[in-house]
């Protein structure tokens, strides 16, 4: 009898351990081993991506020494979600935009209206950094090949998103926006334009 009261004992330690173990387990817990996990929100394809993937190899500023940032990058959340795509830079109508590091142009037309440039970026991976430049008056033509500093156009009327007239200046790598201002070194990111200083003669 004792032997019997024994195992019936165990029997329900074991049928009660079961049964908070099974109770614990979630339902993801209990899929397949073998069947994937649907993507989270950290896996998802993001429209903007990161200044690692941007090497400094711009030269030169699009437009003038160092530019009024008017409006910065705000990558959007979502592929349709607002935001902006590039940095605008004040620029007066007749402005020269420059290419900002050597490539070949891919793109020089119109776009809803307005001038638009691509340029593809020399040595930098595939696919490559593609910058945009707008609202531009190309003198520049589809398959050139320029380098840093060379002009690509004027800057013309039409920047409606700014109170004054600007460059709209974009990145991308595919299909992913980037923030141009990351192509550029800190030397010519954080430097002010040069100034003379006086030259002091000998005290008589």
């Amino acid at each position: 009898m004792r032997a019997k009261r024994c195992v019936r004992t165990w029997l329900g330690l074991l049928l009660g351990l079961t049964v908070t173990v099974l109770g614990a387990l979630t339902p993801s817990a209990l899929a397949r081993p073998n069947s994937p996990a649907p993507p989270g929100p950290s896996e998802a394809a993001e429209p903007g991506g990161t200044d690692a993937q941007v090497p400094a190899v711009a030269r030169t500023w699009p437009v003038g020494v160092r530019p009024l940032v008017v409006r910065g990058w705000e990558p959007p959340a979502t592929a349709y979600s607002r935001g902006h795509r590039g940095v605008d830079l004040a620029a007066d109508v007749d402005t020269p935009v420059r290419a900002v590091a050597p490539g070949r142009v891919s793109f020089a037309g119109r776009v809803g209206g307005h001038g638009v440039i691509s340029v593809e970026l020399s040595g930098t991976g595939t696919p490559p950094l593609r910058t945009t430049y707008g609202p531009v008056r190309a003198t520049v033509h589809q398959g050139d090949e320029v380098m840093a500093g060379e002009v690509l156009g004027m800057v013309e009327p039409g920047a409606s998103h700014c109170p004054a007239s600007c460059l709209h200046w974009g990145l991308r790598r595919g299909q992913t926006y980037l923030d141009p201002l990351s192509l550029l070194p800190p030397w010519l990111l954080h430097a002010g334009p040069s100034r003379l200083l006086p030259v002091l003669g000998r005290p008589s």
